[in-house]
């Protein structure tokens, strides 16, 4: 099948990978244009860039797709289909009208539950049991294409990383399944009254709140692992909180209880596991201390 791939973060990679090694032709990868990043902030290609370039397949990343050269130079590649994963770009209804047999889309949640930008970190902040991937087919709404397949994954005690690769591997294998079993397949409609919206994560929401019950915040450390990063002032400096579990003891919220920086909360406390400073690698409680000691009774922001 002659496929264009449009896609962007680490999480695409995996399925760009499956189609090439299912012997598709992928005349050509969409991207999102290299961006500033580090210290420098230097123009970086994203990860799916980086991947299509060792693939050798031409890579393009328009600005937008609203524009006619931009429609006119994706029907020129004559897709059968295109496959989208975390693209980033609105698909306007001439390239989703473009390839014969559709535009189908892997995405992060088991949709109508987690549709929009942060399905995963979403799932884990609402406390859902479960979260997996659909393909579905696009259409002009925000994911709210018929379903073609869904597979779930436990979510456990999982942060939004550990998933968020879990996902990507399992809806590289999904995708390339569903194209195989394209003609046997019958569109499911998703039922709206089930749809919830998965808001990008604002940096504002990683500030945690001690004044919060600790199942909460323990999710919300789950969700933003490794990024953005949950994260809390101590003497001016912020620290982001990677790991962390809940311990049954109680005290006003914000107060470190004891010599292992366990943090009472709006009830219960966490405790800890892994940190991480400014510019220095992610570190056990214990190394923690060990370079910034945090003294019992101090009160946490």
């Amino acid at each position: 099948m002659r496929i264009v791939f449009m896609g962007t973060p680490e999480f695409a990679v995996p399925t760009l990978a499956a189609l090439v090694e299912a012997g598709h032709d992928i005349p050509a990868v969409y991207t999102q244009p290299p961006r500033p990043a580090g210290r420098g902030k230097q123009l970086q290609p994203s990860p799916v860039h980086r991947a299509a370039e060792a693939l050798g397949i031409p890579v393009r990343h328009p600005e937008t797709l609203r524009d006619l050269e931009a429609q006119a130079d994706f029907h020129a590649l004559e897709p059968d289909a295109a496959v989208v994963a975390a693209y980033g770009l609105i698909l306007p209804v001439p390239i989703l009208d473009a390839p014969p047999l559709g535009c189908f889309n892997v995405h992060a949640s088991l949709l109508p539950r987690w549709r929009g930008a942060a399905p995963i970190q979403r799932a884990i902040l609402a406390g859902d049991p479960v979260t997996g991937i659909t393909i579905m087919r696009m259409e002009r709404g925000l994911d709210t294409g018929p379903m073609l397949a869904r597979a779930r994954v436990p979510v456990e005690d999982k942060t939004g990383g550990e998933l968020l690769a879990e996902l990507a591997e399992l809806g590289a294998q999904l995708m390339v399944q569903t194209l195989a079993d394209l003609d046997q397949i019958r569109p499911e409609p998703q039922d709206e009254r089930e749809a919830n919206y998965a808001a990008k994560i604002d940096k504002s929401e990683a500030r945690l709140d001690f004044a919060k019950p600790a199942e909460l915040i323990e999710r919300e450390v789950r969700a933003f692992a490794p990024s953005p990063g949950a994260w809390f002032l101590f003497d001016g400096e912020r620290i982001k909180l990677l790991k962390a579990r809940i311990i049954g003891v109680n005290g006003a919220p914000g107060t470190v209880l004891d010599d292992e920086l366990t943090i009472a909360c709006g009830d219960a406390a966490i405790r800890p596991l892994v940190l991480q400073r400014a510019g220095r690698p992610a570190m056990s409680a214990a190394e923690f201390l060990r370079g910034r000691p945090v003294p019992v009774g101090t009160v946490l922001a």
